[in-house]
């Protein structure tokens, strides 16, 4: 049985040890794995390496993907899928695992669609997949920036200032909630919820009127006040899946802010420092046990399925209900959130 392996999308921390679960459990069948470099392209001009235990046996503690990642969509490319398979043919591969996110791994169910066997990963630092209570890469990147607004708070306090912290989450607020709950903010802005500039004003007023000198916000980038009708975006080119760049919306409400209020104010944007670095304990564990699955998937023929943690089992479930539909953050678990923000 020969097996490749890619990952596609923006790295996350865990993708390494996810990839070495696969190799290792793999070995005990005396599977060839073949790394499949730079996402989908690599499967689009055969760029790819033999890996095996050796290769990989240290590899989980590191973040990024050693075999590098891209957001190549081969549906957007003149004969994209006949290529593939075609190359899937002539590497004389047995069946693909795919890591990635939701549109890494709705080009996985096309292709399943067209008769490639193939099996998905969760991964993505959003934690917008449905069927997964988790996904890889998200701890992480809640840690770094829960980790931030510690940090933040002391120089937020001592300067008596408003300090807007700008967290990834272009269409969902898993990252900000998560981390501007842990991280004791007193403000949380989302995609999910509509807020209003008025109401950013009132909450800082109250707090000062009460004698608090200081104040945090945490912002996702796709969270817009519905004073402006559109996302702030970085950039309008657009990547092959159709996104536009989004960022800075933190910059704006800085500016907005101080004129409004005459509060001093500074944004931070945390960036790609979330998905940077080594993976926590919680990621690493969690990419071992979905990658072992994986194989476990392929070793009983069950293909065009992902597997999940939901609770503390991993299950499986189809690679199309995963991404039927992005999963949002509840209205729930936001107002649970909302009696912390003091």
């Amino acid at each position: 049985m020969k097996i490749g392996v890619l990952a596609g999308g923006g790295d996350a921390p865990g993708l390494n040890a996810a990839l070495k679960a696969v190799v290792m459990k793999s070995s005990e069948y005396d599977w060839e794995i073949i790394g499949i470099k730079r996402g989908w392209a690599g499967l689009l001009d055969c760029d790819v390496q033999v890996l095996n235990p050796d290769i990989v046996k240290h590899i989980h503690s590191e973040g990024g993907i050693i075999l590098y990642t891209s957001r190549t969509n081969p549906f957007a490319i003149e004969n994209g899928p006949q290529k593939i398979i075609k190359n899937i043919e002539k590497l004389g591969l047995n069946a693909l695992v795919a890591m990635g996110g939701e549109d890494t791994l709705s080009v996985a169910q096309k292709l399943y669609e067209m008769g490639v066997s193939v099996v998905g990963i969760p991964k993505t630092i959003d934690n917008d997949l449905s069927g997964t209570d988790y996904t890889i890469g998200f701890d992480t990147a809640v840690s770094i920036a829960t980790d931030a607004i510690d940090r933040l708070r002391t120089t937020a306090e001592s300067h008596q200032r408003v300090i807007i912290v700008e967290v990834m989450g272009r269409n969902t607020g898993w990252i900000a909630l998560f981390a501007g709950l842990a991280g004791g903010a007193h403000m949380i802005l989302i995609p999910e919820v509509p807020y209003s500039l008025s109401e950013i004003y009132e909450i800082l007023k109250k707090r000062q009127s009460e004698g608090e000198v200081y104040s945090i916000i945490v912002v996702s980038e796709g969270a817009s006040p519905i004073d402006m009708k559109n996302a702030i975006i970085r950039s309008k080119q657009k990547d092959e899946f159709g996104h536009m760049r989004l960022g800075g919306i933190s910059q704006v409400l800085e500016r907005i802010i101080e004129e409004k209020t005459g509060f001093e104010t500074r944004a931070v944007t945390l960036g790609h420092t979330q998905r940077s670095g080594a993976p926590t304990a919680c990621d690493r564990v969690l990419a071992a046990r979905l990658g072992v699955k994986a194989v476990d998937l392929i070793k009983e023929g069950k293909f065009g399925m992902m597997p999940s943690l939901q609770g503390n089992n991993i299950v499986s479930v189809p690679l199309k209900e995963a991404i039927a539909r992005r999963k949002t953050v509840s209205l729930e678990l936001y107002n649970l959130a909302q009696s912390f923000l003091k």
